[in-house]
């Protein structure tokens, strides 16, 4: 790929991702002056559209860093060891995939990469842009298993996204009667059944194959393909993973606990911020928000992120104004960067000592 497409594919995202979060924060934003502004019995009508957005920028920023630095110092304190058990629980999962293929990093090697891996998360493309990063170092740990360590990596992220697919599906249950309610949730819930689906096609496929069986040409035209060798080595890499039922199961029930943790982190920045949200309701909103800004759309899913808290909060069952559910996304997501930075540390202090050297843009891992 030419620097031009490239540098056009980070910019067009990157744009989106500036929109997405200038529309959020402007409707909130009017949405907080046009009440004070009455309420000071001023005519909010009379005002020109360039003057009401005028206002709305003096008066909404500080609404908002009021509504974020309320909360309670116990639950953001609580949140945040939620946030840390997510990444604890990734770590040994991946640790889980590892040894499928022959691989035992050791438990603190393990932690290192996972910590660096969500430190690249903080801003590459999608919430899963880190995991690249985590391939490349897995890859410089084996050497004579590199496609395999760059295999699990993806199968890590694979199985996680599944399970939390599978776990927004689960909590739709206690929660028909909501999602039924209003047209906007009936079709993200349309969208996570419809990745679910994808998603266990895509486990099946690499798991447990079929195509070569099925068309046998398929195989013919694999081998057609640039880098043949390392493809078939990867497929027979997610074969075995097949062949362990047992691993998939309790991959499986890990990530489960991991959900749980992820909808807890959010559950308690609610409470400190003095939010009355049904639990119920948590449990199917945040992961499915957590799927949809998986996909890379924007970095680490700014903006699509609070595009969707905003939208699914403001249901009348719920009934959380704009700002607050804005306030408490980004919370989340502060959260999420506070853990990052030790990653960053483990970045910069560690990287020479256990060769975590930069990538080099143009450099592409080797896997062969």
């Amino acid at each position: 790929m030419s620097a031009a497409a490239k540098l056009w594919r980070i910019s067009w995202r990157l744009g989106l991702c500036g929109l997405l979060l200038a529309w959020v924060f402007h409707t909130i934003f009017l949405g907080e002056a046009r009440p004070a502004w009455e309420q000071a019995g001023r005519n909010w009508a009379s005002l020109s559209r360039l003057e009401q957005w005028g206002i709305a920028w003096t008066y909404g920023p500080p609404e908002l860093w009021r509504k974020l630095s309320v909360v309670r110092p116990a639950q953001g304190l609580l949140s945040l060891v939620f946030m840390g058990l997510t990444i604890l629980l990734g770590m040994l999962r991946w640790r889980m995939v590892l040894r499928v293929q022959g691989i035992d990093f050791p438990l603190g090697r393990a932690a290192e990469i996972s910590f660096v891996a969500h430190f690249f998360n903080s801003f590459l493309l999608g919430s899963t842009g880190g995991d690249l990063m985590k391939a490349y170092y897995a890859a410089r740990e084996t050497h004579h298993l590199k496609t395999e360590a760059v295999v699990t990596v993806f199968v890590d992220r694979l199985i996680g996204l599944l399970s939390m697919l599978g776990f927004a599906v689960l909590m739709m249950i206690p929660n028909l009667s909501l999602l039924a309610a209003h047209k906007r949730l009936a079709a993200l819930a349309v969208i996570i059944v419809l990745m679910l689906l994808a998603g266990s096609a895509v486990v099946a496929l690499a798991f447990w194959g079929g195509l070569a069986r099925r068309w046998p040409r398929a195989r013919h035209w694999l081998e057609r393909m640039p880098k043949s060798e390392t493809l078939f080595r990867s497929l027979g890499a997610c074969r075995r993973f097949g062949q362990h039922p047992r691993f998939l199961f309790e991959a499986l029930g890990l990530s489960m606990v991991l959900n749980v943790a992820c909808v807890l982190q959010v559950w308690a920045l609610a409470g400190g911020l003095g939010l009355q949200i049904q639990p119920t309701a948590l449990f199917v909103i945040v992961p499915v928000i957590i799927c949809i800004s998986a996909l890379p759309i924007t970095p680490s899913g700014l903006g699509l992120r609070e595009n969707l808290y905003v939208w699914m909060l403001a249901v009348p069952e719920i009934h959380i104004d704009a700002t607050s559910a804005l306030s408490l996304s980004l919370l989340a997501y502060a959260g999420s960067l506070l853990w990052s930075l030790v990653g960053g540390v483990v970045y910069v202090t560690f990287r020479e000592r256990h060769h975590l050297n930069e990538v080099v843009a143009e450099k592409q891992p080797e896997t062969a």
